[in-house]
């Protein structure tokens, strides 16, 4: 099992940006997918981001190109870049690097 531990959440005013790291315990480069996900208090979670094995990226329909998921020169780091946030953003977020979960970080947007 691959061990997944995220960083970076915290408060930021609309607007704002925020940089997550997702850091798991193994290189992260060739799993079949690393994603980013979020999840609100009473509804479902739902896909962020993720990076394929291929390099290929997907983005949830909310995103509109917001954000950005890229991974670190560290083969086992894989970053979520969010720009112009806005309160409906907020949320827990977690990284999954196939069905291994981290713990989620907490992401806050008001002012």
């Amino acid at each position: 099992q691959v061990q997944v531990v995220e960083s970076g959440g915290g408060l930021v005013q609309p607007g704002g940006s925020l940089r997550l790291s997702c850091v798991a315990s193994e290189d992260t480069t060739r799993a079949f997918v690393v994603g980013w996900y979020r999840q609100v208090r009473g509804k479902e979670r739902e896909l962020v981001a993720a990076i394929t094995s291929a390099e290929t990226t997907h983005y949830g329909d909310f995103v509109n190109d917001r954000f950005t998921i890229s991974r670190g020169t560290e083969k086992n780091t894989t970053y979520l870049e969010m720009n112009n946030l806005n309160i409906e953003d907020t949320a827990v977020y977690y990284c999954a690097v196939n069905q291994d979960w981290g713990q989620g970080i907490q992401v806050t947007v008001s002012s």
